[in-house]
């Protein structure tokens, strides 16, 4: 299998990846941690989409998708920090003022999962961050202690997925999900 990862610039492989089956549906499409909350409640049905999909065209994208033979099968969520809501989170520390990117949400289709998309997908968006003069790039992943964790909550992926793409623990977080503790990882991009 040749995975190719790339900036998420089309809007119906984003779909693919984060959209709902129903168009009208309220489904997160990824942008839970994207833009503001009272944004992000208020926002209904196609509403949501619309917003994607003129995400899709701004500079920077929203993330980077994974293709298997042009087909898309996985999504990474990566941005400025600043432009994301960890801006503000009082449950994840800042560890500098370093205008860091952010990834917040790893997505492999089911059928694909097991082939270490997900890994390509952290790389890629690694690679997008470095791309655009990030002095650093953090993740937010769950320290499950290698115990399994619920497919709906995996999305925030786990320390060792981000400790194998070279990231290292910056701080603890006061942030909890699926009854594991969040940390704060980091990969320094400079040098």
């Amino acid at each position: 299998m040749a995975i190719e990862v790339r900036a998420a610039t089309e809007f119906e492989d984003v779909r693919a990846l984060v959209g709902p089956k129903r168009p009208d549906a309220n489904v997160c499409w990824c942008l839970s941690y994207r833009i503001p909350s009272k944004q992000n409640q208020a926002l209904r049905g196609t509403g949501r989409g619309d917003l994607v999909q003129q995400l899709v065209k701004q500079d920077p994208p929203p993330g980077v998708l994974a293709y298997d033979g042009g087909e898309p099968v996985g999504w990474a969520a990566v941005h400025p920090r600043a432009g994301t809501s960890f801006a503000g989170n009082r449950k994840i520390p800042h560890v500098d003022s370093l205008d860091v990117w952010s990834v917040w949400c790893i997505r492999v289709r089911p059928g694909h999962r097991g082939h270490g998309i997900s890994h390509q997908l952290l790389a890629g968006a690694v690679e997008l961050a470095r791309s655009y003069g990030a002095p650093a790039i953090e993740g937010y992943p769950v320290d499950n202690g290698g115990q399994k964790v619920d497919l709906t909550m995996a999305y925030v992926g786990t320390q060792k997925l981000f400790e194998d793409a070279g990231f290292t623990k910056a701080a603890d977080t006061e942030s909890v999900l699926n009854g594991f503790p969040r940390v704060l990882m980091r990969l320094d991009l400079q040098g």
